[in-house]
């Protein structure tokens, strides 16, 4: 049986016609950068999120990091955020001249400890970036509540919960990246929203925020040939608007078969490992299926037993941020963060897209099974 992690085939079809349409009005304009079709996608992207405001950008980690200089980061200036994660996150913070401050995550959620976010905030913060991983929300009650205390700012890390909600007890459920100064995206193709290549997205009801974003992504200009900052070439391609334009449409029905396939996988999977828990609050938009075993031999022997098995499977993420060697020199230990650091040896991440059928996510249990 051929099982594949995320299989990107597998939704073409319904959209093919749509898609080739539109790459299709982007060759015969050549509108090639920054053509209306980025415009107009930013706005559809801006009001299906909530916002005011959308800067389309060339991937995700371009988004973090003109985040955070267009909300105000300047060197030195210290961002606290998760250490499980991928590095895109504190590299970021690096690009944009900040240190990266990790605090320690949840063991239920994986997201960041809010606990553990107060006890970091130094004269020298300046912004709390929290990931939403795997697609369910991190506390943003509790984040925001610790920003306005200690004035900080929020950037969102939204890569992984594009089409996720959380419920602040005086709203309705909304989208992630609504809630801080700016949210950032990813559309690499992996992800729910995933172009033709690379992609990514500032979001904001900032207008300050969202007239640094513009000028950051496009060297800095205002206006053509006259720069007002130091900025970059980080422009999100007109083909690859175009092509999520289509796909943005079909988003909610996608996120509501990513969710049927992991209740089929948590029933399966209740007695054998630990499921993805969602709060009540929250609604996961499951970019990644992770489970948790007891310990790490048993984790490494299932994950070993799949890969013979022809089972595609990842580890998100193996070595916290914190023991990486290019954070040498911020001085973390081994024993920082317990949790993150179990969280590396014990969870693992089993195949997850839309269109992912019964008879695969029975193989993949019963491959899971056969060691448990």
């Amino acid at each position: 049986m051929k099982i594949q992690m995320v299989d990107l085939s597998a939704s073409y079809p319904e959209i093919r016609a749509e898609v080739d349409a539109a790459i299709k009005n982007v060759l015969d304009k050549t509108n090639f950068i920054l053509g209306e079709e980025v415009k107009k996608f930013e706005d559809d992207f801006a009001k299906y999120c909530g916002v005011k405001y959308a800067v389309g950008v060339a991937n995700g980690t371009d988004a973090i990091k003109i985040a955070l200089l267009a909300a105000g980061v300047k060197s030195g200036d210290e961002v606290i955020t998760t250490p499980f994660t991928f590095i895109a996150t504190s590299e970021a913070i690096v690009q944009a001249g900040g240190v990266p401050v990790f605090a320690d995550i949840e063991i239920d959620t994986y997201n960041i400890n809010l606990r553990e976010v107060e006890k970091k905030i130094t004269k020298r913060t300046k912004a709390i970036l929290p990931v939403h991983m795997y697609g369910h929300p991190a506390e943003m009650e509790k984040i925001l509540e610790i920003a306005k205390k200690y004035n900080l700012k929020v950037i969102e890390d939204c890569a992984q919960s594009f089409s996720a909600k959380y419920k602040l007890p005086t709203s309705d459920f909304r989208l992630t990246g609504s809630f801080g100064d700016a949210g950032c995206f990813s559309f690499f193709p992996a992800k729910n929203l995933g172009c033709f290549g690379d992609g990514g997205m500032v979001v904001t009801n900032d207008e300050k925020i969202y007239e640094n974003a513009k000028a950051l992504r496009n060297h800095g200009q205002r206006e053509k040939y006259f720069s007002v900052m130091d900025g970059f070439n980080s422009r999100l391609d007109t083909i690859q608007a175009a092509v999520l334009s289509v796909k943005l449409k079909h988003i909610a029905k996608w996120t509501a078969m990513r969710n049927s396939v992991a209740e089929k996988y948590n029933k399966l999977l209740k007695n054998v490992a630990t499921v993805p828990k969602v709060l009540e609050n929250c609604k996961h938009s499951f970019n990644y299926y992770t489970i948790r075993f007891s310990d790490k031999p048993t984790r490494d022997k299932v994950q070993k037993h799949l890969a013979d098995s022809g089972v595609p499977n990842q580890i998100y993420y193996p070595c916290s941020l914190h023991l990486q060697k290019v954070y040498e020199n911020l001085n973390y230990k081994k024993g920082n963060f317990p949790v993150s650091e179990k969280m590396q040896d014990e969870t693992l991440s089993l195949p997850m897209y839309p269109e992912l059928d019964d008879e695969k996510i029975e193989y993949i249990v019963k491959k899971i099974k056969e060691v448990i």
